[in-house]
């Protein structure tokens, strides 16, 4: 039972009900503020004033305990982070709970990361996130960027809970980068090196990039990467190869560029790796010298799915396998998005957790304007039959089947 001061001594019971509204000094009881940074020092003693009015008795004041900060933080990191919007209408703890990051890094280190789709379609002027399954979506602030950037060539990579957009702006090579927890855009860090129509591959926290054209349109050898935990680029060492258009991935822990053309227009057909522990590239041959080229040929459409390298044919809509000891592809089947009319372009060929993601064009019989969404777990056994699921609802969203920039976050 709580104890009155001595200002206010009477005991409320019902007739007091309809007396006016009196402030009460309670001794000993700690109330809450659930806008505040928990405190786990639980023996210091407050004095708080609280109104009591009608139909109010200060016995039903209860203490309303609160959990310790570790132990929210442990709990809120194994919701879904499609619900996480939620916590900035909860109240002001929880807000700045999300926006620290440490849900995340909490998310990291207990291995309860999920993928998400970061995705701009022909026409849009605002990116779109659809969760792993395409049940959910969100649409992203407008990227406060000038009419150069949003009708020029972008590239979009993501590392930890950045999404980097780099393009053209009227007077340079411009970097934004999207944070997932404060749900803003900010403008840099700048690359070492700004470039475009670039490799880029992500590994956790980190993302690598290689190649491409620099701010005077120079095809360029020099490497890179990014921390999203430090929002800092370091300098790695430079490729055997001058190469833009090209692709990158991260297969058995080394990062992989592969085709693209040279300072000449030449298409490549070597591929490189780069050893972060030895900060060396090690060239690879003849890696797409089954590959058929066209004038208007894409990147490579490359993606990993559980250690093994998947690329996507676009002359002939196949999907293949990489054996790295015999340097060849195997052909695995068809692919269901007409990639071979636009040599690949407007293609997003992705991997998603451990299914191959393909969004594009359909090309089956009923064919339409809008974009169609299939994944599959693939097999590196040509033996075994592809199986494609088409997300048919598709959070009901209407988007272009021309994708400019898809990339896959994993957090």
């Amino acid at each position: 039972m709580m104890t009155l001061g001595d200002v206010h001594t009477g005991r409320f019971g019902a007739n007091s009900s309809s007396s006016r509204p009196r402030k009460v000094r309670i001794h000993g009881y700690k109330i809450p503020d659930l806008n505040l940074d928990p405190c786990l020092d639980c023996d210091e003693e407050e004095t708080r004033e609280v109104v009591v009015g009608k139909h109010q008795d200060a016995d039903y004041v209860q203490n309303v305990p609160q959990l310790a900060y570790e132990l929210e933080v442990e709990i809120l990191s194994r919701v879904p982070r499609f619900e996480y919007w939620k916590l900035n209408l909860l109240s002001k703890r929880f807000s700045r709970l999300l926006k620290s990051g440490m849900i995340f890094k909490v998310r990291r280190d207990r291995g309860v990361v999920e993928p998400s789709v970061f995705m701009l379609s022909n026409g849009d002027t605002r990116w779109t996130i659809f969760d792993k399954d395409f049940e959910k979506f969100q649409k992203v602030s407008e990227l406060p960027s000038d009419m150069c950037f949003f009708r020029g060539d972008k590239e979009s990579l993501c590392a930890g809970t950045h999404l980097i957009v780099t393009g053209k702006e009227e007077k340079s090579i411009a970097l934004w980068r999207y944070e997932v927890e404060t749900s803003k855009w900010f403008k840099g860090p700048a690359m070492i090196t700004p470039r475009i129509l670039f490799a880029s591959a992500t590994c956790g926290t980190v993302v690598f990039v290689a190649g491409g054209l620099d701010a005077s349109l120079e095809v360029v050898n020099r490497a890179e990467k990014y921390d999203s935990e430090t929002k800092t680029w370091m300098h790695l060492n430079a490729m055997h190869k001058r190469r833009k258009f090209c692709s990158g991935c991260y297969l058995r822990g080394k990062f992989y560029v592969i085709g693209g053309r040279d300072e000449r227009d030449q298409n490549l057909t070597c591929g490189e790796r780069y050893d972060e522990g030895t900060d060396t590239w090690e060239l690879i041959p003849d890696i797409l010298k089954d590959m058929s080229f066209s004038s208007v040929q894409s990147p490579p459409l490359i993606a990993v799915v559980n250690e093994d390298l998947y690329s996507l044919e676009t002359s002939s809509n196949e999907l293949r396998v990489y054996d790295t000891n015999a340097n060849v592809w195997k052909k695995l089947g068809d692919v269901p998005v007409r990639a071979k009319s636009n040599g690949g372009w407007g293609v997003a060929f992705k991997s998603l957790g451990d299914k191959l993601l393909v969004i594009g064009a359909s090309s089956g019989p009923s064919r339409t304007e809008t974009m169609s969404v299939y994944t599959c777990s693939p097999s590196a056994d040509p033996k075994e039959k592809l199986v494609w699921e088409e997300s048919k609802r598709c959070c009901g969203v209407r988007l272009s089947h021309f994708i400019l920039n898809c990339c896959v976050m994993i957090a």
